[in-house]
């Protein structure tokens, strides 16, 4: 790769090679990144890009290949001394400690100050700093009162407080709603015109058409190519993503739609602060039936989720699965009944981290034959069904006795909606199924979704994502504070009436 020599470069990366239990991550890796930009990395889950990110953030040290920061080589042994040289990263996973105070966040670790912290010029300065950036936060507040997005902010400030000249933002969106994406890109914009340089993460195609000045393409831990964004459609970089024309798969209308499998009728649940999120909601699903829940983060959506599988008790209400009362079940008895739940959060609450794929694979069947017999576990039957799953799913980087928080974000989500797929459900609930996913692993999953409902499976998909809602649901509900403001079939909806009954508006009021 190359770049005219009067264009300053922040940062260059030649022949950076990475390789994790003998799988190579980087293979090769040349990248450029000039001062004043803001170059988008693009490629499927488990193409490099975070691991590139995190050997010049200082997390990781590569293989072999060289780096340089301003012209001069560097080899960071720590995140700490890629600070000190003006890199910074802002990971899918906060570093925060949800305790401590906005302010406090900022000045952790921060060498130039004293143990003993004036909290009044902390704040100020913090506040200061979210003005000037237009990312406004309560330097007061600890961060397990703030929400998602706002938690991404003091991220983003945080690495601006020890006035980082390169930042990397991985797949900052994915938890953001359009309105955040909107000031975040005016923020980035604010920074590359300051003079930093900017790596923005991202599987979203308009997005990086939209902020993006250059574009580098990973493809199998190599680089494919570069092209400044403006010669680029998304078409082509999908194309140069995976290989191949790549078209979203979307519902057809269907006649098929059965009776009512999920019945919900007035449920109330409250939050982890004893609030009530979900007030007084009422919901069917028929089999062969999609149905999107819209709605702005932190309206509801997690607890009504986790209600539904028992997860979370209801106040008041009640809950009813193929015409079965299912209110007061445990979580096991609505699995048994077939109830299968994708959360949002896919290690920890969807998968095991430290087990091994096929072990999570069969995570929810393993009472029963073939995994047990005799009260005991069957081993080759974990390998057998674990191999026919992984390669049925197309599950890909699965090495033996790898644990699978070691696999990208895609290839974690295809286990997750394949172990939901292998039970038989009756009633499918998933949370923002695609977040965080590259084209690729959204139409496999996309396309397992359709399928069940084709099987005649009630599904209920819940997602802050206005594209994948419109593609996949029969009709849509919106809800707002935890109570149902708006109902439509897809083919009478738009971005405009589901904005505003996201915002709080319903319809037919002034």
């Amino acid at each position: 790769m190359t770049s005219d020599a009067a264009t300053p470069l922040a940062a260059e990366l030649i022949g950076i090679d990475k390789e994790f239990y003998g799988v190579k991550a980087n293979d090769n890796v040349n990248f450029l990144l000039e001062r004043g930009q803001v170059h988008a990395l693009l490629g499927e889950n488990g193409a490099g890009k975070s691991t590139l990110c995190s050997i010049l953030a200082g997390l990781y040290r590569p293989d072999s290949g060289e780096m340089h920061i301003s012209g001069a080589p560097v080899l960071f042994k720590s995140p700490k001394d890629a600070l000190a040289a003006g890199v910074g990263m802002v990971y899918q996973h906060f570093r925060l400690v949800a305790n401590l105070t906005v302010a406090e966040n900022l000045a952790l670790g921060h060498p130039g100050l004293d143990v003993r912290l004036n909290q009044k010029e902390l704040q100020q300065a913090a506040t200061e700093l979210g003005q000037r950036y237009g990312l406004p936060v309560d330097a007061s507040a600890r961060i397990w009162q703030l929400s998602v997005g706002e938690q991404q902010r003091v991220e983003i400030l945080k690495l601006l407080y020890r006035d980082a000249q390169i930042l990397i933002l991985d797949e900052p969106t994915a938890v953001l709603t359009p309105q955040e994406s909107k000031v975040l890109f005016k923020t980035m914009r604010q920074l590359a015109e300051e003079g930093r340089s900017i790596i923005f993460v991202s599987h979203k195609l308009d997005e990086v058409k939209q902020i993006s000045d250059q574009v580098t393409v990973l493809r199998d831990g190599k680089t494919v190519g570069g092209v400044a964004t403006a010669d680029a459609e998304p078409k082509d970089l999908a194309r140069m993503m995976v290989g191949r024309d790549l078209e979203l798969p979307t519902r057809k209308p269907s006649e098929d739609i059965g009776s009512v499998m999920l019945g919900v009728s007035d449920i109330h649940v409250q939050s982890d602060r004893g609030l009530e999120a979900v007030r007084g909601m009422t919901l069917d699903v028929h089999e062969g039936e999609v149905v999107g829940i819209a709605g702005v983060s932190g309206n509801g959506q997690r607890e009504l989720a986790q209600g539904l599988v028992g997860l979370r008790p209801l106040t008041s209400g009640s809950v009813e699965l193929d015409g079965v009362d299912i209110t007061h079940m445990s979580v096991l008895s609505r699995i048994r009944a077939g109830c299968g739940y994708v959360p949002q959060s896919r290690l920890g609450m969807g998968l095991a981290p430290g087990l091994t794929t096929e072990e999570n694979l069969a995570l929810k069947a393993f009472r029963r034959p073939p995994y047990s017999k005799s009260r005991r576990l069957v081993a080759s039957a974990f390998r057998d069904n674990g191999e026919r799953e992984i390669k049925e799913y197309d599950i890909r980087g699965v090495r033996p006795g790898l644990p699978i928080r070691l696999l990208s974000g895609g290839n974690l989500q295809k286990a997750l909606v394949g172990r939901e797929v292998e039970m038989s459900p009756k009633v499918m609930i998933l949370r923002s199924p695609t977040r965080g996913l590259d084209v690729g692993a959204t139409e496999a999953v996309r396309n397992q979704i359709l399928e069940q409902r084709e099987k005649g499976v009630a599904v209920l998909l819940i997602s802050e994502d206005l594209d994948e809602l419109m593609a996949l649901s029969d009709r849509l509900l919106v809800i707002y504070e935890g109570e149902v403001v708006g109902e439509m079939p897809t083919e009478d909806a738009t971005a405009e009436r589901l904005g505003l009954l996201m915002a709080g508006q319903r319809e037919g009021a002034s």
